[in-house]
């Protein structure tokens, strides 16, 4: 009988720890003496900015991380307003996963209404998701005096023929531009009104005939013109009289 002893599965008990993961010593040595010296030399930094009464900004995580800037578009929170869309029943457990409402891809999650949606456009967690970090950056004067020069590039782009835009001149503009609207609309109100009453004369006119039609009984009575032609556009043929013989 042999000495070696083996459990169940056929195979040597103790020694054998091949499966366990392995680490190299020296390069993780190396990686902690890095990060020792990167947190001395930060905290080095924020005693500095301390004394000097300055706020400390620490390094970005990862380095390569840009700062908050502005949007370039505006946010478009009526994109799915009345539609239907249909999601799955297992689609979103709570806020995590695509489910109905605003769905943010960088980050996988699921808001029910914009505010939520704004609040965590802003949050730490978005920006650090799509590679930014919570600090603006402060203008600077040269900044400032590019900004402002190409705002000026684009108000003569804008202009007519490079001329300066002249308030007054816009305002009389849209004054005239208003008149003529007002005298258009009221020529077509003059217009409506007297095919509205040519309308009325004619039918007025057809209902005197069929007045004095008949056997003569009736024929001498004048009937309203307004009152025969309201009661032809309400459907009665015969006016608003009664229908009861007179002795």
């Amino acid at each position: 009988m042999s000495g070696d002893k083996k459990n169940a599965y056929g195979t040597e008990t103790g020694g054998d720890t091949n499966f366990r993961r392995t680490w190299n010593r020296e390069e993780w040595t190396a990686k902690a003496q890095e990060r020792e010296s990167q947190d001395r030399a930060a905290s080095k930094l924020h005693q500095e900015a301390k004394l000097a009464g300055k706020k400390f900004h620490r390094p970005p995580t990862p380095p390569d991380a840009s700062s908050t800037s502005a949007r370039a578009s505006r946010l478009n929170l009526e994109e799915n307003l009345n539609k239907t869309t249909l999601v799955p029943a297992g689609a979103g457990v709570g806020k995590r996963g695509r489910g109905a409402g605003f769905y943010c891809e960088a980050c996988d999650l699921t808001f029910k209404d914009s505010l939520q949606w704004v609040d965590h456009l802003n949050s730490k967690q978005h920006l650090h998701a799509v590679g930014e970090r919570d600090e603006v950056v402060v203008a600077t004067l040269e900044m400032v005096v590019e900004r402002l020069a190409w705002l000026k590039r684009r108000r003569e782009e804008e202009g007519r023929d490079g001329e300066e835009v002249d308030l007054a001149r816009r305002l009389a503009d849209r004054a005239r531009a208003e008149e003529e609207e007002r005298v258009q609309r009221r020529e077509k109100r003059k217009v409506a009104r007297r095919e509205r009453k040519e309308r009325e004369r004619k039918l007025g006119k057809e209902g005197d005939v069929e007045g004095g039609d008949g056997d003569g009984k009736g024929g001498g009575e004048e009937e309203d013109p307004d009152a025969v032609a309201m009661a032809r556009m309400m459907g009665f043929a015969g006016g608003f009289g009664t229908t009861k013989k007179r002795s």
